[in-house]
């Protein structure tokens, strides 16, 4: 037998070494490419799209790109201060106006090279801000005052079932069938982010308007996605409770106490009994609520039915929504906003009562 027969086997083997590790390499290579492409896809994006908020920023004069970029990745203005280096240096841009800028996060990253290269701010045709424990029928106010659209075409957009489902598809985790349930007065009541919103028309299309407020609210809800899988809390339940806390809160409230109060309520199979989910079945507002108010035939009267009403009655802001995640460990089961603005937290009724008739009096 020759030699060359002895030898085959182990050149076969090392071929296939060889021939691996080229695979291998190669698919390094490959997955390394695809990564870095998008890697830079994603840097190129908005921050977030859905929010409109100015962000004011200051380019000093003698700034560098490198500078700049810093600047605009702590001010979460883009996605990263490297990739805008290299894009920069790769179009070979220049001339950055120093001075004062408005940007918001919904811009994608060229479009603020652009607006730094002529020295223009954001044009602001519009600015709409949308306080905090807004409902959604004073929201419609807001913007039909602003705008010029007529309040009942702006409510009868908000109400439209055929463009409530369009935003269903584009926001699929926030807009869920809760908000169709039957007892529900305004599908989209709590899913209009409070915020201030900046659009470059003066009369943008309605649509516009309300699909970025709705934008802002998956954005910020998205940020507690863990949050509320640990509480077992859906988007709708979460911004129900928040609502019922925003409502509730003062300047000087501790809203994590309120949350307390809500949900050992909630465990004890206690009604909630909190006022302004009665305001909210009246319709109307009143600065103080009666023993003949708490009987309103309604299932947003916390009063006459267990647990948390059918949806939000307002807009809740971040603070009242990371109360809802992180309540505090209580014992209080009620809590009484005096005039003053304090919140007084009790365990009991009798207490509850005492504190009642020293600050609020008999109704």
């Amino acid at each position: 037998m020759k030699q060359s027969d002895f030898q085959t086997p182990k050149a076969r083997l090392v071929r296939k070494i060889v021939l691996l590790v080229c695979a291998g390499l190669l698919t390094a290579l490959v997955i390394a490419g695809v990564s870095s492409f998008l890697y830079i896809r994603l840097a190129f994006a908005p921050v977030d799209p859905g929010d409109r908020t100015p962000v004011h920023v200051s380019i000093p004069v003698g700034s560098s790109a490198a500078d700049i970029a810093e600047l605009l990745e702590q001010k979460r203005l883009i996605q990263s201060a490297a990739v805008f280096r290299y894009y920069v240096r790769w179009k070979n841009e220049s001339g950055f106006q120093a001075g004062e800028y408005e940007l918001t996060r919904a811009m994608p990253m060229t479009h603020i090279i652009e607006l730094l290269k002529t020295g223009k701010s954001l044009k602001i045709g519009l600015k709409l801000t949308i306080p905090e424990g807004s409902q959604l029928v004073q929201i419609a106010d807001l913007i039909a005052a602003k705008t010029g659209y007529d309040q009942e075409d702006i409510m009868k957009l908000l109400n439209d079932r055929k463009y409530i489902e369009q935003l269903m598809k584009t926001y699929p985790d926030l807009l869920t069938n809760d908000i169709f349930h039957q007892n529900i007065r305004y599908p989209l009541e709590g899913y209009l982010f409070p915020a201030t919103y900046v659009f470059a028309d003066k009369k943008p299309p309605l649509s516009e308007i309300i699909e970025a407020m709705v934008a802002k609210t998956a954005a910020v809800i998205d940020q507690y996605e863990r949050m509320m899988k640990e509480r077992q809390l859906s988007p709708h339940r979460l911004l129900t409770m928040s609502s019922l806390i925003e409502e509730e809160a003062t300047e000087k409230a501790d809203r994590e106490k309120i949350a307390s109060v809500f949900y050992n309520r909630l465990r004890l199979g206690m009604p909630l009994q909190t006022d302004p989910t009665v305001l909210y079945a009246l319709g109307k507002h009143k600065e103080r609520v009666f023993y003949k108010d708490l009987k309103v035939d309604s299932p947003y009267n916390t009063y006459i039915h267990r647990g948390l009403p059918p949806g939000p009655i307002a807009n809740a802001g971040k603070m009242s929504i990371e109360a809802a995640l992180n309540p505090a460990v209580t014992d209080y089961l009620y809590f009484l906003a005096t005039p003053a603005g304090d919140v007084i937290f009790t365990k009991t009724l009798a207490e509850h009562n005492r504190e009642k008739a020293k600050h609020i009096g008999k109704q």
